[in-house]
């Protein structure tokens, strides 16, 4: 991987990871709803879009710095998993929340005065955990939609 990758790469993870934090707290504190008035509407799957960026750009620093280390980062194909999955991350991130609470899947939560901790907590282990959550839903979706082959849709 070239060197203006690598600090490309670098750069790009560490803004996604500390400018997530930075509007987290602008959401929390409103400061980007009186620049923004109508994010109100949205503003609770925002905080699971910034959890699970902050999950997923955190992992993806980690293994950057663990291959940079190692002296594994050969592989130019590696450049689209360190900037691809960390957006996907958020996205899912969002998704699971909502999976979880319409009763999908099935996690309680303790109802939250004025913050969503626990969805929080959840969005930004989706976000680290972006491969393992995606191989569980796959996993979730191939039992939902089984379909049985040994009986007959005739009485």
């Amino acid at each position: 991987m070239n060197r203006w990758l690598k600090a490309f790469i670098l750069t790009y993870l560490s803004l996604l990871f500390f400018g997530s934090f930075l509007a987290l707290g602008m959401l929390w504190t409103g400061a980007l709803e009186k620049s923004l008035p109508d994010i109100s509407k949205i503003k609770i799957f925002l905080y699971y879009f910034f959890a699970g960026a902050i999950g997923g750009s955190l992992r993806h620093l980690y293994m950057f710095c663990y291959h940079y280390m190692e002296d594994k980062l050969n592989d130019y194909r590696l450049w689209i998993m360190y900037i691809f999955y960390p957006i996907f991350a958020t996205g899912t991130a969002v998704i699971a929340v909502s999976l979880i609470q319409s009763g999908i899947l099935y996690i309680q939560f303790t109802e939250p005065k004025d913050t969503p901790y626990a969805q929080l907590s959840i969005a930004f282990f989706v976000g680290f955990g972006f491969n393992r959550f995606v191989n569980k839903l796959n996993a979730v979706s191939k039992n939902l939609f089984q379909t049985d082959n040994n009986t007959s849709n005739t009485k």
